[in-house]
């Protein structure tokens, strides 16, 4: 009986140490949250989002591409935000209300919600900084990286499940007749276009931190949470051998006692 004990406890301790590592995931956590990207409003695009959360920290990485290039001859601005408060879901094309072929912002609204932060370049990411072109994404594809920093309600809502990714800015040019004469909805002196959404995304808990990739050219995937499956794998392969072991020690009894 002490020989079982003496070969089956230090390797099950072993395990049960290594799984309280620190950095070693569990099935209670959940900081990381990701997001497909799906085109709006007919825009060609795609995407994804991963954030990563520590406290009210979070760590935005995104790519996108297929959007509109150009704008009055430079690089297209794509204003875009995590949206909440609403039902956490992208618009269909039943939320179009004046049925000009296009989901505006606000048509959108009662989808995904007001602005809860603003996925800004730089400075500002309150919702102030909404339409500020200065400071968005430009061009047809973007790899973003960002550490911001979220208010009680936005973190609550990406938390819920509610919390939603909106691009925005489509070319005119795909847009209907009646359309492309049309302002938009949030800055009068823009045209529908510049600030309709392109891609949306509803953020959904993720038990591992794995970032989007982006394109190979630009360097914009990551390896950032691979040590985390590499840990889980040495600690589920320790688990297992604690098992193995645990039933050798059993055999060895059994055989001893007989």
């Amino acid at each position: 009986m002490k020989k079982s004990l003496l070969l089956a406890v230090p390797t099950i301790a072993l395990g049960a140490a290594i799984l309280a590592m620190p950095g070693v995931a569990t099935a209670a956590d959940a900081t990381s949250y990701q997001a497909t990207l799906n085109a709006l409003n007919s825009s060609s695009g795609s995407g994804n989002v991963t954030i990563q959360l520590n406290g009210a920290q979070a760590t935005v990485t995104e790519h996108f591409e297929g959007l509109a290039a150009t704008f009055s001859g430079k690089p297209y601005p794509h204003v875009q935000h995590i949206h909440i408060g609403a039902q956490g879901v992208c618009p269909t094309t039943a939320a179009d209300a004046n049925k000009d072929g296009v989901i505006s912002t606000t048509e959108g609204g009662a989808s995904y919600g007001a602005i809860g932060a603003t996925l800004s370049t730089s400075g500002d990411t309150s919702p102030a900084a909404g339409t500020t072109l200065t400071v968005a994404p430009s061009g047809a594809s973007y790899d973003y990286s960002r550490t911001i920093t979220l208010d009680a309600k936005t973190l609550a809502s990406v938390k819920a499940g509610t919390g939603v990714i909106v691009v925005h800015g489509l070319d005119p040019a795909t847009l209907s007749k009646t359309a492309q004469g049309e302002k938009s909805d949030l800055v009068p002196s823009l045209p529908l276009a510049a600030t309709s959404p392109a891609l949306c995304g509803t953020l959904v808990a993720s038990q591992m931190s794995t970032m989007p990739g982006g394109s190979a050219s630009t360097g914009g995937g990551s390896t950032a949470g691979t040590e985390d499956q590499t840990l889980l794998g040495v600690g589920g392969g320790l688990v297992a051998l604690g098992a193995v072991a645990g039933g050798f020690a059993l055999r060895r009894r059994v055989s001893v006692n007989s």
